[in-house]
């Protein structure tokens, strides 16, 4: 297994607790607008700490943190994903994933194995569009669905979320999109930021009344629709 970075504290990474993140590489998506390039395309290029040291510090901060986030890349690409849940929560955390859903097999098995207390899952765009957001020559949009439908069926604490970009993003999408989660409970509509880290430049965000103009498009069928990441100067 190779971990390419660790985040000690975080408040960010999963909603309402104190938690570590843990950061997979590689990706099976090339979204242009990622922020972790380097880590989707270069994995190998990116420092690597070892899983012992990782557990080791986990143990010393069980009084400190209550979860850990495993996201990447794309976590469910790492053989080794269901061991390494399988030993954090024997330490007695809560485990998040984040994941794209392209692979519903492996999401599929950990839900019914009970090894998951949230999963956050990108929705990258309309089903119509989601190649070009997707970075892909063409997408499956039916491993998307079903992924989905796992984690809307799951019982267990789910979000879906949307990096907004200006170039990929409208009304229609948004729409779209509100129309595939129709009776999730919660939906985030995230403010996509320019970094030198980003796969490919040219992208720009919205403002916060556009985004907010944007998240009306979904409300009809999502109980709670936020925006995150946006600043509040937009």
């Amino acid at each position: 297994m190779r971990i390419h970075g660790l985040n000690k504290t975080t408040l960010l990474d999963y909603p309402e607790h104190v938690a570590a993140a843990v950061f997979l590489g590689g990706c099976n998506f090339r979204c242009p607008f990622c922020q972790n390039g380097d880590l989707v395309i270069r994995p190998e290029s990116q420092p690597v700490i070892d899983r012992a040291e990782v557990m080791g510090f986990l143990k010393k901060r069980k009084k400190i943190l209550t979860g850990v986030c495993i996201t990447g890349g794309e976590p469910t690409l790492t053989e080794e994903l269901e061991d390494l849940i399988q030993e954090i929560r024997e330490l007695g955390y809560l485990v998040k994933l984040d994941t794209n859903g392209y692979r519903p097999e492996i999401l599929h098995k950990l839900v019914e194995e009970k090894l998951l207390d949230y999963v956050a899952m990108d929705v990258k765009s309309s089903m119509e569009r989601y190649a070009e957001a997707a970075g892909l020559a063409v997408a499956d949009t039916g491993r998307i669905r079903e992924s989905i439908g796992i984690l809307m069926k799951s019982g267990i604490e789910y979000e879906f979320r949307t990096t907004v970009v200006r170039e990929l993003h409208g009304e229609a999408e948004l729409a779209d999109i509100g129309r595939e989660i129709a009776g999730a409970e919660k939906y985030f509509l995230q403010s996509y930021r320019d970094s030198g880290a980003v796969i490919e430049a040219g992208f720009h965000a919205y403002g916060r009344e556009e985004l907010e103009r944007l998240a009306e498009c979904v409300r009809p069928y999502v109980k709670t629709v936020k925006l995150r990441g946006v600043d509040e100067s937009t």
